[in-house]
């Protein structure tokens, strides 16, 4: 028998490699679905799973002693834990609740959640209830004041932008989705760079010969709401403007014709139609106020801790079960409010109407006109807002070359010294850049294919890819420090495996995957919009011509939607580059610290080269975003 030559050998080899191409084509979807499902259930549902065990399993056996230890905790819930403590005292507790909703006034002390700790509050008093409100009580009501404050600084924004036409309009309401690209604790540090006692703020005040004025010392509770609504209201303002635009101008009309006047119009047919999106945007802001932590634990530390904030505590304390449990708590309190969100938008989707817009008029058509008293308020809102909005990221660069005396680069001379001549266990500013950028381009390659095929899942997969669509989104619901809590307890610590294996995730890898699993639900909200509008019978064509599911979606259906996949890298990026709470934690010890944690840990030394350092940050973030856009210009092209 004769031996096959070498040409009959190639064809064989080539043969079978094509073999095994078309099989990979043929099956690519579902073993990149198997792999995303694989990633998800290690690092996300593991982590999560692991605080939730460590809540309820002491010395391996079940046990619901910490709970019990936190609700009948006056520290943590405050009146509540007589309640828990005595069901039977349910009544009374109840009828005290109703006293203190009906005996609100105004006090002159600020109340932390800590125990004996008090604060004279000599400007914008802030009334903190009188009533033990505990840890939850009180980060949520600063979480509803600082959703009051959103509100009623979004709202005047969606007025303006719905009903004028101006310069720049467009520009500007392109500008309301910037806070959410800015890391938490960059804006904090903005905060402090114009509200400090060296802040541009008393700088003015020292032109007029007044001040300086401690006013985050004084109320630092006023600061951190202040800031919120710098996250929030821009929020309110786009999903109220979105309502606005597509209110019915005939049902107006038509109320002016029957001889309403035009507040009576407003008020009986505007405002019906705008109550749901202004729900809308005060529950979404109330949720993530809840879960704050960068701002609150840079502007006002222990002294005003939030759950968050309380839980990063005692994870550096290393009372583990104590965080897991608040952790546990916190999660089960925030998915029922984004549970509650949803439900609602979900009632509202059927009510869009296909309405004649309202037509906008000149803001300042003559000098007559822009002498009206509306005219006049909507300019003094204007100056409220470029204080709350631009004031704070101006601080941030004037900070940086400025300090009491005048112009330096001190603070610059300082981050350079610290990277030339530091040690190796200091924070060094260019390894926290290098880190950064290393971390963000990381994030991309995982974020980025994980949010498509989430997005192609839920899309395609008909009802049951609502349940998909639902388990894939739990990162929205689960905050940054619950999730490095996770991380830290499970897979930095290590997982046991049969056989005497470890499964360990540490350092960098830890990180990218905290930042993947917290990114990639975005770029699935961006493209799974753009895949549910495109015709089936494209993809049925391309496979009706021999192409496999794996090849349509590749040439077909991604280059259709190239304009969310690059606006979902975008976010996915700026969210690597800026995330703190889960970062911050992972990096503690290690030399994986990124920029938003050299900000945080020079701010508990020295401000200024915090505020140099956030201006680093602020230009590295600019300076990506113009990349990503560049680049991603090119592939929708």
């Amino acid at each position: 028998m004769s031996r096959p030559n070498r040409s009959e050998r190639g064809t064989r080899l080539r043969r079978r490699s094509a073999g095994l191409r078309r099989w990979l084509e043929r099956r690519a979807l579902a073993l990149t679905t198997l792999v995303t499902a694989g990633v998800l259930a290690v690092m996300l549902y593991l982590p999560v799973g692991v605080v939730f065990v460590e809540a309820v399993v002491d010395d391996g056996a079940a046990t619901l002693s910490f709970f019990r230890a936190v609700l009948t905790d006056p520290f943590y819930v405050g009146v509540l834990a007589d309640v828990f403590a005595e069901p039977l005292a349910v009544r009374t507790h109840l009828e005290s609740l109703v006293g203190w909703f009906g005996a609100i006034s105004v006090s002159v002390s600020l109340e932390s959640p800590l125990p004996g700790v008090s604060l004279p509050i000599p400007w914008l008093a802030l009334e903190m209830p009188p009533i033990r409100k505990g840890l939850f009580g009180f980060t949520a009501y600063q979480a509803a004041l600082s959703t009051i404050a959103s509100v009623a600084l979004g709202l005047p924004a969606a007025y303006v932008l719905a009903n004028y036409e101006f310069r720049g309009r467009r520009t500007l309401r392109s500008l309301t989705i910037l806070p959410f690209v800015l890391p938490g604790i960059m804006v904090a540090v903005g905060f402090y760079a114009m509200f400090g006692q060296a802040g541009t703020l008393n700088q003015g005040l020292g032109i007029l010969g007044l001040g300086p004025i401690p006013f985050i010392e004084w109320n630092p509770l006023a600061i951190v709401i202040v800031a919120h609504a710098f996250y929030n209201a821009p929020l309110v303002a786009r999903v109220t403007v979105a309502a606005w635009e597509s209110v019915d101008a005939r049902s107006v009309e038509t109320a002016r014709s029957l001889g309403a006047s035009p507040r009576r119009a407003f008020r009986d047919v505007v405002v019906p139609q705008l109550l749901p999106a202004v729900l809308t945007g005060a529950l979404l802001t109330f949720i993530f106020t809840f879960m704050t932590f960068p701002i609150v634990l840079a502007l006002g530390g222990l002294q005003l801790a939030t759950v968050e904030v309380w839980i990063y505590d005692r994870v550096r304390r290393l009372a583990y079960s104590e965080a897991a449990t608040l952790a546990v708590l916190e999660t089960l309190l925030s998915l029922a409010l984004t549970y509650a969100y949803l439900r609602y938008e979900s009632a509202q989707s059927g009510l869009a109407r296909a309405a004649t817009a309202p037509s906008r008029t000149p803001l300042f058509p003559d000098l007559r006109t822009a002498l009206s008293p509306r005219r006049l308020a909507i300019v003094g809102y204007g100056l409220v807002a470029l204080v709350v909005f631009v004031g704070p990221l101006a601080s941030l660069v004037v900070g940086s070359v400025t300090d009491g005396s005048g112009f330096t680069l001190a603070h610059y001379a300082f981050l350079l010294e610290r990277q030339l001549e530091g040690a190796s266990y200091q924070t060094l500013p260019w390894v926290a850049i290098r880190n950064s950028l290393l971390f963000g381009v990381a994030t991309l390659a995982v974020a980025v294919p994980m949010g498509v095929v989430v997005s192609v899942v839920t899309v395609r997969a008909g009802r049951g890819g609502t349940i998909v669509d639902t388990l894939a989104m739990l990162p929205l619901a689960v905050s940054g420090v619950v999730f490095g809590l996770g991380l830290l307890q499970g897979l930095v610590f290590g997982v046991s495996l049969p056989g005497g294996w470890r499964f360990q995730v540490t350092g960098g890898v830890a990180i990218v995957a905290a930042h993947a699993v917290a990114a990639y639900p975005f770029v699935t909200r961006n493209v799974s919009p753009l895949l549910s509008t495109l015709d089936p019978a494209l993809v049925e064509s391309a496979r009706a011509l021999g192409a496999s599911r794996y090849r349509a979606l590749r040439d077909v259906e991604l280059p259709l939607v190239a304009s969310g996949i690059v606006a979902g890298a975008a976010f996915a990026f700026a969210i690597s580059i800026g995330e703190f709470s889960s970062t911050v934690l992972l990096a503690s010890g290690s030399q994986s610290y990124t920029m938003p944690v050299a900000v945080e840990r020079y701010l508990g030394r020295r401000s200024g080269p915090a505020i140099a350092m956030g201006t680093v940050l602020l230009v590295v973030t600019a300076a990506s975003f113009v990349v990503v856009d560049r680049v991603g210009g090119r592939f929708e092209q």
